[in-house]
């Protein structure tokens, strides 16, 4: 017998007096704990099964996450989430799940309700309005398979004797089937905390080591006031880092660097690593700067330079890294180092801001010790976990609502 006892893994305070609940402990088939994308989606399809579902939430509203989302318009899926887009330690993990339910079958609940959305940029879907017809949406299906979905209440134990008794603040609940779709650690003031993973090591699986993803990487000391001194300047860039590349744009800030391309990588990057940055992607920088030379040879480096990148960058860059001369004064090997620090920038990197500005979370429940087809427990029957919570991170742009759905439609199948 497994006994879960986390007040060590507090899902958040109560916000108004518990319930009333009725005497005993309450019996469903499944329980769900984490009104999120994942739990509910597993609410909607467990219970369209004729399962008795109860979804347990700790703050006062479903879908909080889902809520803030692509800056209140929810970035709902992308028509290009596919296996091969995701990381984890066990790759082929996710495909199972993404090619059963694709981001063209949320696609086609989104229609069915009529939300108007529309694509953003490589294939990003948002809503035109607001999130709120996103959660909307997912309540009105989980209603209509009459899941029932508990808010403000705290799972403080968990046994497993002929399923699963679960102890909370408003009295104890029994399922045959426990499903854990808490999500990881990024955004603890909306909540999350590792929650999942203590559940998942109470019954003996692993769990991959955690780090913030989709995160603002950080600086130190003149390279910090570098950084500084540009906050608010954006340029388009190729950012590679542990063999994964994008080509989105990069954004200084008061703290570091960010912006789409290095929120990408930064999932990728580890403590002591370099992130490589083609500021000029597509451009043969040296060749140009040789016919610049030819052409304009009384033209400061500044100028020329100042035509293909931001001036207040190119300023920066002159007085601190680069030769600003005359193009007449600069050899082939001056041309040569200018073009290699632009074509492969990097800036000393110190860490990232962190779970509390991080989308995601890299890292999780272990998923070789889960069904890739049901996402259930292999060692302990009646147990799944999905979402977030597990070792699945897809890239920015609505793939990590994409794999919560997929994986929540899944385990809805099987519990």
């Amino acid at each position: 017998m497994h006994d879960f006892h986390p007040m060590a893994h507090r899902l958040g305070a109560v916000t108004t007096p518990p319930h009333n609940s009725a005497p005993g402990v309450e019996q469903y088939d499944v329980i769900i704990i984490g009104a999120g994308a994942a739990g509910i989606m597993c609410a909607i399809e467990a219970g369209r099964r004729g399962r008795r579902v109860l979804v347990l939430e700790h703050a006062n509203k479903a879908g909080k996450k889902i809520l803030i989302s692509g800056g209140g318009r929810c970035n709902f899926t992308n028509v290009y989430a596919t296996p091969d887009s995701y990381q984890s330690q066990n790759k082929s993990f996710c495909v199972s799940a993404l090619t059963r339910y694709t981001s063209q079958d949320f696609i086609a609940l989104v229609e069915k309700r009529r939300i108007a959305y529309h694509e953003k940029k490589l294939g990003q879907l948002f809503c035109n309005g607001s999130a709120k017809e996103i959660v909307r949406l997912l309540l009105d299906e989980a209603e209509a398979a009459n899941a029932t979905i508990r808010l403000e209440c705290e799972v403080t134990s968990i046994r497993r004797a002929d399923g699963f008794l679960i102890g909370t603040d408003m009295g104890s609940v029994a399922a045959g089937s426990l499903v854990v779709a808490t999500g990881g650690l990024s955004i603890p003031q909306m909540g999350a905390t590792g929650f999942a993973y203590a559940v998942a090591q109470q019954f003996g699986l692993n769990v991959v080591p955690t780090r913030p993803g989709l995160v603002p990487l950080t600086t130190g000391g003149q390279a910090l006031a570098f950084c500084r001194r540009l906050a608010g300047v954006s340029i388009p860039c190729i950012a590679s880092c542990g063999g994964a590349s994008f080509t989105e744009n990069l954004l200084f800030t008061h703290k570091g660097i960010s912006g789409p391309a290095i929120l990408q990588v930064s999932s990728y990057w580890q403590q002591g690593e370099q992130v490589h940055i083609d500021l000029l992607p597509g451009l043969d920088l040296l060749n140009h700067l040789k016919e610049q030379q030819a052409a304009r040879p009384r033209a400061e480096l500044q100028t020329i330079l100042s035509a293909l990148l931001p001036k207040s960058f190119v300023e920066a860059m002159c007085e601190t890294f680069l030769p600003n001369r005359a193009m007449a004064q600069l050899s082939f090997k001056d041309i040569s180092a200018v073009a290699d620090t632009l074509k492969d920038w990097s800036i000393p990197l110190n860490g990232t801001e962190g779970y509390r500005t991080a989308e995601v979370t890299v890292g999780g429940v272990d998923t070789r010790g889960l069904s890739s087809k049901t996402m259930e427990a292999l060692e302990v029957s009646g147990l799944f976990f999905i979402g977030e919570a597990v070792d699945v991170t897809g890239p920015l742009g609505g793939h990590n609502f994409q794999w919560a759905w997929a994986s929540g439609y899944c385990a809805g199948q099987c519990v």
